[in-house]
């Protein structure tokens, strides 16, 4: 991360603490009026202020825009990786806040199993800021003094990191089942992406009813409603799908292809394809090269 700034200064030691993919950072310090600073990283970024700083820092993403397109600075910042940042102090003032610093991969496994990577990255693209920190100062709050003070297992404060990030970012609202107990559009959407996700076809249950954001139980009963299949069917036509799909685009051997999508073996891989497309993949690998 490049950083630079001029007059601020900490007013005790940092605390930090790393994680997986996470450093987070307290800093208590005072910028005297006229302080400006400069960011720029590589990975995404979250500020949280612990007190009101607006009517003493303004801040632009623009070089040069502090005095023509500037705004204030608000208590909760999402800085997307690559974005510059721009800050400075119309006046002095003593100010706490947490950074929180995150490699985008990191991120993406907090969101993209609900929403899929496209969507996830697409958030991730954009910034936000947020004068309501509500729950979020809490769980800030939470997490530094676990920074200060280490006393649970690192799990602990990656899920504080976690759901800052989830209550901070862009997410659309989550959407549930119709009382017509049937899956939405979206869900569907939601579904397709996490399947797709893998490349050997495979998802249980569990990953399924939570890539929508519904219980197992209730997940299988409303996606009999919507496809008239259960979730192991749908899932075994798709991976057919996919074994149909390298049975005519390559020369891969029925074997090789068991393999490559997870099935036990051959024969395994043979059984499902009969159920599906009533053939063997053999017979139907040559049926489709006599075609």
């Amino acid at each position: 991360m490049t950083c630079y700034t001029e007059g601020i200064r900490p007013l005790v030691p940092a605390q930090w603490r790393s994680f997986d993919g996470i450093v987070g950072v307290y800093w208590d310090a005072e910028g005297q009026s006229g302080a400006k600073a400069y960011y720029l990283s590589p990975d995404p970024r979250i500020v949280i202020f612990f007190n009101d700083v607006s009517p003493h820092i303004q801040m632009t993403n623009r070089e040069g825009g502090i005095g023509r397109d500037a705004r204030p600075m608000t208590r909760a910042v999402y800085v997307p990786a690559g974005v510059p940042l721009w800050t400075a102090f119309t006046s002095s003032h003593r100010f706490s806040h947490l950074d929180i610093h995150l490699h985008s991969d990191r991120l993406l496994r907090f969101i993209a199993p609900s929403l899929g990577g496209a969507a996830a990255r697409s958030i991730l693209r954009r910034p936000v800021e947020s004068e309501d920190v509500g729950p979020i100062e809490t769980l800030a709050e939470l997490l530094v003094q676990e920074l200060a003070a280490p006393a649970r297992h690192a799990v602990y404060g990656e899920s504080l990191v976690g759901s800052i990030a989830t209550a901070l970012l862009d997410l659309p609202a989550e959407e549930k089942a119709p009382t017509s107990g049937r899956l939405t559009q979206a869900q569907l959407k939601k579904l397709h992406a996490r399947f797709d996700a893998r490349t050997d076809g495979r998802l249980s249950v569990a990953e399924m009813a939570q890539s929508v954001g519904l219980s197992e139980s209730w997940f299988t009963h409303v996606f009999k409603q919507t496809t008239g299949e259960t979730p192991q069917q749908w899932q075994r036509t798709r991976r057919v799908a996919l074994a149909q799909k390298l049975l005519t685009e390559t020369d891969l051997t029925v074997a090789d292809i068991a393999l490559q999508l997870g099935f036990a073996d051959q024969a395994h891989l043979t059984k499902a394809f009969r159920q599906v497309a009533g053939d063997t993949p053999a017979s139907w690998r040559r049926l489709q090269r006599f075609r």
